[in-house]
């Protein structure tokens, strides 16, 4: 606050509360006093500039627009499609409307509120209309469209992330009124910040008579998520997807938050766009829902949308109406396309078919060259990334067994993120690793730490594919050893255990030089001499060592193949039995 004489410096827009405490007078008296003057408003409610300055007027005060200091802000991750139009004019770009998807818990009723909103915007004059489903349409509040993402789920959403896209301008949250705050609730918000979109809230099924609004408001503002009757900057809308009440109230605060975010586009600009959803119709052909989001999209415009390509030969609405263009926010299904794009590849529109095929070709082979040596952060390069000013921040994602444990573990992770690097923690959670984990640490680039857990297979076979870095551990304090010396640049390389082969043993025989050999078919992998082995009998482990010799037939041998049998020594043991399992793995340095 400033203040000089009687003037006093405003933002360009103030909450009542702040305002009364500005000019040292009773929030209510400002309250009744903006009643006499014909605006309602609420304690916490905000009141543009020149509404302010004709309050403080009356008590003899003038308001002057507030000086601010230009603040190079760290926006973290961009999306890849607004880089692309980072060079358009300023002075061309138009507001546009904005891209909704839905986030939320299984049963909270993301799919039953989507519906709730379609059949709102047909009751109020879309007369007869069938939409057809291309994975996205439009309603109109006020005169003004709104585009939803038909694709409710946070692994859509992530996924799309994952491949550079972002299709959403803001998240609507679900949470049923009577449900409150789940666990998949926690990850759709984990995922949301991940984004750095706006998040609000819709307070669903408060019809229920067991709803109970204020609890679910507490847990939120435990997850950051303040609601604005309480001071904060969330959106919280209380809804009735069964009952389709409150569905006005939220595309009304869709269309705030809106005004509060800068959504913008040049409408004459490079054509630029999002695939939402792109599948082979036995009688169009390859079909692709196309979002723009710059530019206009037009009938017969040469389009390249991942490694797919080809001229457009017709373009719909999401009501199967034939239109001849697209402007920013608008989904159109497409015929023309050479292949099947994935969801979330970006799609731009190019002069000629040749300079398609080019780009094209350019991109499958940079895919190739990318997929084998494709490697995200890990602990390791960590240090080397922030030398290079590559990184700024170490983001991960903790998994632990119990409450207990994950609680002292964040607290212990936050207070080594208070040097130079710091350390962001974009979901904590108990139980084990699962592929959603995965999925949000590929598209964040972030690490996964887990305590007392496990990660699933599908989840392990994911992690290597994407790239992911996962760590287990089972005592606290080597977790914060090893993140701490990653972050002075300390960590020595990570030695991994590599399973390279599976066998069972069928007979056991007597050897001069082993005592006790054993006669085994490989099934699975492969066995190697001088690689590491384990010897279950049942759950039971009963041997772990060296292997000492392998021998198929009569002749030693490097190593044996699934599907063949061989002969398997061990240094100085000799309890073996037919039946017992072993397990062949060497160890590999990361």
């Amino acid at each position: 606050m400033s203040i000089n004489g009687n003037k006093i410096e405003l933002p360009t827009s103030i909450v009542i509360r702040d305002l009364a405490q500005k000019i040292e007078k009773s929030p209510i008296e400002l309250i009744k006093k903006l009643m006499s003057n014909g605006v309602m408003a609420t304690i916490n409610q905000a009141v543009d500039f020149d509404t302010a300055a004709i309050v403080m007027a009356e008590y003899g005060f003038e308001a002057v627009p507030e000086v601010v200091e230009e603040v190079k802000i760290e926006v973290g991750e961009v999306p890849l499609w607004r880089q692309l139009i980072a060079g358009e004019d300023q002075l061309l770009l138009k507001n546009r409307p904005p891209v909704v998807t839905i986030l939320g818990h299984v049963d909270h009723g993301k799919t039953s509120l989507l519906d709730a909103i379609r059949q709102t915007d047909v009751a109020a004059g879309e007369a007869g209309g069938i939409t057809q489903h291309i994975g996205a349409y439009q309603v109109e509040m006020k005169g003004r469209q709104i585009t939803f993402l038909d694709t409710p789920g946070h692994a859509a959403f992530t996924q799309m992330r994952a491949r550079g896209a972002q299709g959403a301008d803001i998240v609507i949250l679900v949470v049923a009124a009577d449900d409150g705050v789940m666990p998949q609730t926690r990850e759709a918000i984990a995922h949301a910040k991940a984004a750095r979109v706006p998040i609000m809230v819709a307070l669903n099924k408060i019809d229920k008579s067991n709803a109970n609004p204020d609890r679910v408001k507490q847990q939120l503002a435990e997850l950051e998520l303040v609601p604005d009757e309480w001071g904060g900057n969330t959106m919280v809308i209380p809804v009735s997807a069964k009952l389709k009440q409150g569905i006005d109230d939220l595309l009304e605060g869709i269309l705030l938050v809106a005004d509060n975010t800068e959504i913008k586009a040049n409408p004459n600009g490079k054509v630029i766009g999002t695939v939402i959803e792109a599948e082979v119709d036995r009688t169009k052909g390859v079909m692709a829902t196309l979002l723009v989001q710059n530019g206009t999209l037009e009938f017969g415009d040469i389009v390249v949308a991942g490694t797919a390509h080809g001229k457009l030969r017709a373009l719909s609405d999401y009501k199967g109406k034939p239109v001849r263009k697209a402007s920013p926010s608008t989904p159109v299904a497409v015929m023309g396309l050479s292949d099947v794009p994935s969801a979330g590849d970006l799609f731009e529109v190019v002069d000629s078919e040749r300079e398609a095929r080019t780009i094209v070709a350019e991109r499958a082979e940079a895919a190739k060259t990318q997929a084998q040596a494709k490697k995200k952060v890990s602990l390791e390069d960590l240090f080397a990334s922030v030398q290079a000013g590559e990184a700024k921040e170490l983001n991960l994602i903790v998994k632990a067994d119990v409450q207990g444990s994950l609680d002292p573990i964040v607290s212990e992770l936050n207070k080594l993120g208070e040097g130079e690097i710091g350390i962001k923690i974009l979901y904590s959670e108990t139980g084990n690793i699962g592929e959603n984990d995965v999925m949000l640490a590929s598209a964040s680039n972030a690490i996964i730490i887990g305590f007392n857990v496990q990660a699933d297979v599908s989840a392990r076979r994911l992690a290597e594919k994407e790239g992911v870095d996962i760590r287990l551990y089972e005592i606290i304090y080597r977790m914060t050893e090893d993140i701490e010396k990653a972050l002075s640049g300390m960590l020595e390389p990570e030695v991994k255990e590599k399973i390279i082969g599976r066998a069972q043993v069928l007979q056991v025989f007597s050897a001069s030089k082993f005592g006790k050999v054993a006669g085994c078919r490989v099934t699975d992998g492969e066995l190697r001499r001088n690689a590491k082995v384990r010897l279950y009998r049942g759950t039971d482990l009963i041997f772990e060592g060296d292997m000492g010799s392998l021998r198929h037939e009569k002749d030693d041998v490097k190593e044996v193949k699934q599907g063949y049998e061989c002969g398997v020594g061990f240094k100085n043991f000799s309890d073996i039995q037919p039946g017992d399992q072993l397990i062949c793995y060497i160890l590999e340095t990361s």
